[in-house]
């Protein structure tokens, strides 16, 4: 099974912290859906033995499209790859953009998303980020307060596979608001739902408002409590922890993501999308004007990178740790031998001493304790290529 991703690089403003391939100019929207159905042709025969279960429109902001556009990329990708009878079809999108769409008049009778399920999208990613105002003005986020909340009770009027994403540590927002942005989308019955650290990009407007005294710098340890405050609040409602940003009721996991976090293969679309066949990495063209060049001359815009055998045990180690599967050492002896095995154990042993790592029935875990420090943990254990 193989997953596709398809970057939509558009957006109506900057958010002050992203860091993502975006432009705010729509004048080559259809140069660029044209170009995304070439690349989706000319790659046709990378999955020819695979099928498609997982097609994720990101960005960017997807719901930017209209729905024709949409179905135009969804068709492109039917015509040329083997898709699974009933494939899981996200679409992100920006509350602002469902819920003007929805209530404004329409051509036909159906709405914004009934539309969305009859193109075959069965699943929306929502990018909230906060339910207070003060919070979104901050981030310069394209919606308010009020659009987040009538865009959740009306989607959830259609949908019921909805993930939300949250943002915590967010300067001058206190334990007592993050809670409460929990409880707002918790009382829209929610199934899923993403949380990130506020985290200072390099070269974005958030790290030069920092470094000009204009905002707070981002706290960690506020960041870190009011993470261990989400992961207990989320667990007694009945979400499961399943990747470290990531919560869902049972069954409602999200199958694209957690095809990356597994090591499966998928195409990435688009300017500045990444892809992984098993063995080699690439990544396309982080331009929008040279990616539809590329593609309008028939050439792809992509460069590839074959991972040795540390490379692969560094990416299992990273995804592995960050998932509930954790990461198998009967698995990396059998895929990367017995050496690496014994290195990975030697350099874990301090973590497992410090009650930040545990073994159980030959899997290496994260305890509750060591959550927040993943990615550092995970950096511990990788080996370098010599």
């Amino acid at each position: 099974m193989a997953g596709i991703y398809i970057h939509i690089p558009f957006c109506k403003q900057a958010c002050y912290y992203c860091d993502f391939h975006f432009s705010t100019s729509l004048k080559k929207k259809a140069d660029m859906i044209s170009a995304l159905q070439n690349e989706l042709f000319l790659r046709k025969d990378e999955l020819r033995n695979q099928f498609v279960e997982t097609i994720y429109f990101g960005g960017g902001t997807p719901s930017l499209l209209t729905n024709e556009e949409i179905q135009e990329i969804i068709n492109s990708v039917y015509n040329n790859y083997q898709v699974v009878e009933e494939p899981e079809i996200t679409l992100e999108s920006n509350p602002d953009d469902l819920i003007q769409s929805e209530l404004s008049p329409r051509a036909e009778s159906r709405g914004l998303f009934e539309s969305y399920k009859e193109i075959g999208i069965n699943r929306l990613s929502i990018g909230i980020q906060s339910f207070f105002e003060q919070d979104l003005k901050l981030m310069n986020r394209a919606h308010n307060a009020q659009e987040a909340k009538n865009c959740l009770k009306e989607a959830t009027k259609h949908f019921n596979n909805i993930s939300i994403d949250l943002i915590y540590g967010i300067p001058n927002a206190t334990n007592e608001q993050w809670l409460k942005n929990i409880d707002i989308g918790l009382s829209y019955g929610i199934p899923h739902i993403s949380c990130y650290a506020l985290t200072v990009e390099p070269e974005t407007a958030l790290e030069s408002f920092i470094k000009k005294g204009i905002v707070q710098d981002v706290d960690d340890e506020v960041a870190q409590e009011q993470f261990h405050l989400l992961t207990n609040k989320l667990e007694t409602e009945g979400f499961i922890h399943y990747e470290l940003s990531n919560f869902g009721k049972p069954n409602f996991f999200s199958k694209n993501n957690t095809a990356y976090w597994q090591g499966k293969i998928y195409l990435g679309i688009g300017p500045s999308a990444h892809s992984f066949n098993g063995k080699q990495r690439g990544w396309n063209v982080r331009n929008n004007t040279k990616y539809i060049k590329a593609l309008q001359d028939n050439k792809l815009a992509i460069e590839w990178e074959s991972l040795t055998t540390t490379d692969s045990y560094n990416e299992y180690i990273m995804t592995g740790l960050r998932t509930i599967w954790g990461v198998s050492l009967t698995k990396v002896e059998t895929e990367f031998g017995i050496s690496y095995k014994k290195y990975l154990l030697q350099q874990a042993q301090r973590h497992i001493d410090q009650q930040l790592l545990y073994i159980q029935n030959d899997v290496l875990l994260v305890t509750s304790e060591g959550k927040f420090l993943t990615d550092g943990i995970a950096s511990d254990l990788f080996k370098l290529n010599l």
